[in-house]
């Protein structure tokens, strides 16, 4: 088999010069698990590692050193599972796979170095800000200090640098931990379409629906189908909307294994269907998915106070654009995989402010520093 160490260090480089999604970058086979494992660790830890890697490295090296150096310093500092000696010679033998002989004596020098002096580096870990120790962009830092206080933009930092459990959500709307390393294809049920792979924070927003049997029910931003299949299983007469071929597929493909594509009709475009027509809407939108960076390792070094703004304008578009295709004294239910409080709370206000006659019925939040949920908004809205 490969070298797990070497295959993790190529994923975190093409990762560092892509920016791609990490997941279409790891290995198939034997050994992707622990693949992922340290590649999520060195993406999520990226910042704090360098901060302790300075200590050695004079100047900071590029292409396969920076790689082999980052992964095995995951390995040291954040993965207890995996004992020192094998973190180094595992890790110095993929470099021994590098064309320049150095590499592999460089590796060597400074992760034993690392181990040698890890009192020192974890205390000056310790002492580091917030931003350096739990590995953040400043900016997202002082923007969560802002909305939850210093104390909880900490515990939302160490909470999303815990690795994420995975759930399955069965028909009758129950979820269930999946074994970690394990399978979602290999669980009972999974080719009969018995479940889906979501996380429980996604219930608030198809409960706030209320859904009930042969009601009209648009799901206006609708892959890759989570909310859509739950909403079908309720019995709705439900219409999903996605306007991206990509996403649409996978849409497609996801209701064509719970046995649902003959039950849901798929719409490409909100412009193609007719307004009032709907008893209710799910607006699902696209986000900055600072609720999921646990999920996402990569989600953190993505983020930006603009981006955040663009979405900001995007998700009011779709916001109003889907609610005029509810009758009137329906309900729109407005969601996002997002802890940011424009993008919620006052998105939602803006939208009512904007629309007379909209009013607020309820919202619930799920934050990572009062469940061990992921981060979610939801909110009912009569219009």
């Amino acid at each position: 088999m490969e070298n797990t160490r070497r295959l993790a260090a190529l994923v975190y480089r093409k990762w560092l010069l892509s920016g791609g999604e990490i997941q279409s970058m790891l290995p198939d086979g034997e050994g992707r698990q622990f693949v992922q494992d340290i590649v999520y660790t060195a993406v999520r830890r990226r910042r704090a590692i360098r901060f302790a890697l300075d200590m050695f490295v004079k100047q900071w090296p590029k292409g396969e050193l920076e790689s082999l150096l980052v992964v095995g310093a995951a390995q040291i500092l954040y993965m207890e599972s995996v004992p020192d000696f094998a973190a180094v010679s595992e890790t110095v033998e993929a470099a021994k796979r590098c064309e320049n002989p150095s590499v592999a004596k460089v590796v060597n020098g400074v992760l034993r170095n690392l181990i040698r002096r890890r009192a020192e580096v974890e205390s000056r870990l310790a002492a580091a800000p917030l931003a350096v120790r739990e590995s953040f962009p400043d900016a997202l830092v002082k923007r969560w200090e802002r909305d939850f206080g210093p104390e909880n933009a900490a515990a939302i930092c160490i909470a999303f640098n815990r690795p994420a459990d995975n759930f399955i959500a069965a028909k009758d709307g129950t979820f269930r931990k999946l074994e970690h390393g394990r399978k979602v294809q290999d669980e009972p049920g999974f080719a009969d379409g018995a479940f889906i792979v979501q996380d429980p924070a996604t219930r608030h927003a198809v409960e706030l629906l209320d859904i009930q049997p042969g009601e009209r029910i648009l799901d206006a931003c609708a892959a890759p189908g989570g909310k859509s299949i739950q909403i079908a299983w309720r019995g709705a007469e439900l219409t999903a909307c996605e306007v991206n071929p990509k996403r649409r597929r996978r849409l497609e493909e996801n209701l064509a294994r719970t046995k649902l594509s003959d039950k849901v009709q798929i719409a490409g475009s909100l412009d193609s269907l007719p307004d009032g027509s709907f008893d209710k809407v799910l607006v699902d939108a696209p986000c900055s998915n600072t609720g999921v960076m646990r999920r996402r390792a990569d989600a953190r070094w993505n983020w930006s106070a603009k981006k955040v703004a663009e979405l900001v304008a995007l998700q009011r578009e779709i916001l109003a654009k889907a609610a005029a295709k509810c009758r009137r004294g329906g309900i729109v239910v407005y969601s996002t995989c997002s802890i940011d409080r424009e993008e919620n709370e006052a998105q939602v206000k803006a939208f009512i402010a904007s629309h007379p006659g909209a009013a607020l019925a309820t919202e619930r939040s799920s934050l990572p520093f009062a469940s061990d949920d992921d981060g979610a908004y939801a909110a009912a809205l009569r219009v």
